[in-house]
């Protein structure tokens, strides 16, 4: 079965290695998923700390295809850089790029001044 939503023969190759590399980040996040239940549940301190190193190496691996993404597909980039390491809310983070794309009146303006 294919995760292709569109023909295969309609997309190029970067529409196809995009389409692979999420494909590969929704597997990379669920296998953290899975093995973070599994360190929880886990009361054998050995088996735990195993558990826990498959789960950060899962976890490396999903931060490498998301830096992929970031440079291969657009809009990644400009997105990561709005919520990534910052301090404020991810709401408030919203906000402010929405109100820098409303332009300086906040009323959603081209920002151009007066054409009269």
């Amino acid at each position: 079965m294919s995760n292709y939503h569109e023909p295969m023969e309609l997309l190029d190759e970067k529409a196809r290695n995009i389409s692979r590399a999420l494909n590969s980040l929704k597997e990379e996040v669920e296998a953290v998923d899975w093995y973070n239940q599994r360190v929880a549940a886990t009361q054998d301190p050995t088996l735990k700390e195993l558990l826990a190193h498959n789960r950060d190496e899962e976890i490396e691996h999903a931060c490498m295809t998301l830096e992929w993404l970031r440079r291969n597909m657009d809009a990644w980039d400009e997105e990561l850089k709005t919520y990534l390491f910052t301090d404020v809310s991810i709401v408030e983070a919203e906000g402010t790029v929405e109100g820098s794309e409303a332009g300086s009146d906040g009323k959603g303006g081209l920002n151009i001044g007066d054409l009269k």
